[in-house]
């Protein structure tokens, strides 16, 4: 009887062998891909040293194999040469090993924001991350989002509008022209859902203790002077050059006050405060404006809050269109002037 011919069983290994090698390379991709990153990070915070800012941090790990580069940094503190500044017990920065092009960074213990001249703020909350993607582009896509953020003003330090809000959003990408990224110009848009404000405060009193929603978006120009943050801040040089927020559009609900706000251009001082008009289309306005006028906040000029709020009361419950204007570093309601313009430096 012929015995039947055994099969080799060496086929059956091929897979695996494949599967070996693919592994292999990859692995020896990931630990490329890492050490370019810790490479490329030292260098870029030694740059920044030279530049005035003060950077600190424990030793830092990477993990995330096989598909993650995931960046732990311990004991951050990040000081710019202007004064603004974060300290967080943990920053953690993610990306894909196979694109990575898109960067999360996460504060998963909450963080402090240092403000120059202002002192410092707490900020804890269900979510706090910042988003960076098309890396290779002139201007890259940002997105800072904290989701039920709450504020603590530290001892001694001015203390800040908001004590909490539902989300905070702040998108920033290239603005497109006929579907093209434009050269020098970024799109931003912001947004403030149900925040409450600190006792006593402006928004507090705005919103008659009721909770304020703002989402308003505009467009950047003369993006590319958005050098850096150095001594005199971020929007310092770009100020000096021309640079200026245009198409600017949005919506506002403080308490039961609701407005639509519009503007053509807005600027900034050599001091940096805001310059140019915003018009309004509110309802009950006068209910807005009266509870400023009750604010407690010494930035808040109580009697030009008054007197504006009687000005509009004449309106009732209906609609009236409402010009605000920033001059001379003030918030101007007709002759009204309300508290200190804004300030971007």
């Amino acid at each position: 009887m012929t015995a039947e011919p055994r099969h080799s069983r060496r086929g059956l290994l091929v897979p695996f062998v494949i599967a070996g090698v693919l592994l292999g390379a990859w692995t020896g991709w990931w630990f490329y891909l890492t050490q370019q990153i810790e490479t490329r990070l030292d260098a870029q915070v030694a740059a920044m040293r030279q530049d005035g800012w003060q950077i600190s941090y424990a030793s830092r790990t990477t993990t995330g194999w096989p598909f993650r580069a995931r960046v732990s940094i311990p004991h951050a503190e990040i000081m710019a040469p202007s004064g603004h500044g974060i300290a967080a017990p943990e920053l953690i920065a993610e990306t894909n090993a196979y694109n990575p092009d898109r960067w999360v960074v996460i504060a998963p213990d909450g963080l402090t924001l240092t403000r120059a001249g202002k002192g410092k703020v707490g900020i804890a909350g269900d979510g706090l991350r910042l988003s960076v993607s098309h890396l290779r582009e002139r201007f890259p896509d940002l997105r800072a989002e904290m989701i039920r953020p709450g504020f603590t003003t530290h001892q001694g330090a001015e203390p800040f509008p908001i004590a909490s809000a539902e989300r905070i959003l702040l998108n920033v990408r290239p603005h497109l022209t006929g579907g093209r990224a434009a050269t020098d110009e970024m799109d931003v848009a912001f947004e403030l859902v149900d925040a409450r404000g600190r006792p006593g405060g402006p928004v507090e009193g705005a919103t008659r203790q009721g909770r304020l929603t703002a989402r308003i978006e505009g467009t950047l120009v003369n993006a590319g002077r958005l050098g850096g943050m150095d001594s005199a801040g971020v929007f310092a040089a770009w100020t000096a050059s021309g640079g200026r927020f245009t198409a600017i559009k949005g919506e506002l609900a403080a308490g039961e006050s609701r407005a639509r706000i519009e503007s053509e251009t807005l600027a900034a001082d050599a001091g940096g405060r805001l310059e140019g008009e915003v018009s309004l289309r509110a309802e009950q306005p006068g209910a807005a404006i009266a509870g400023l006028a009750r604010s407690q906040s010494g930035a808040v000029n109580r009697l030009g809050a008054a007197g504006a709020a009687a000005a509009t009361a004449v309106s009732g419950d209906r609609g009236v269109d409402l010009v605000i204007r920033f001059r001379d570093g003030r918030t101007w309601l007709g002759p009204f002037a309300l508290a200190p313009a804004p300030k971007l430096f």
